[in-house]
């Protein structure tokens, strides 16, 4: 089974570039509070930094 991590959006996207706002709705994230649990690999660890002061990693799954 793959790794998996729980992020949690804590921040608004409002006044925020375009672009992090796309990198949210890649994450599957589009409200605040919302949780979702994905696969833990590269190209979303960096969705993840691109947008850190708006999502955070709540668990990590094995």
């Amino acid at each position: 089974m793959a790794k998996t991590i729980v992020v949690k959006q804590i921040g608004s996207p409002i006044r925020r570039p375009a672009t992090q706002r796309q990198t949210l709705i890649g994450l599957g994230l589009n409200k605040m509070h919302k949780t979702r649990e994905l696969e833990d690999t590269p190209a979303i660890r960096g969705m993840v930094r691109k947008v850190s002061h708006m999502v955070e990693i709540i668990e990590e799954r094995d």
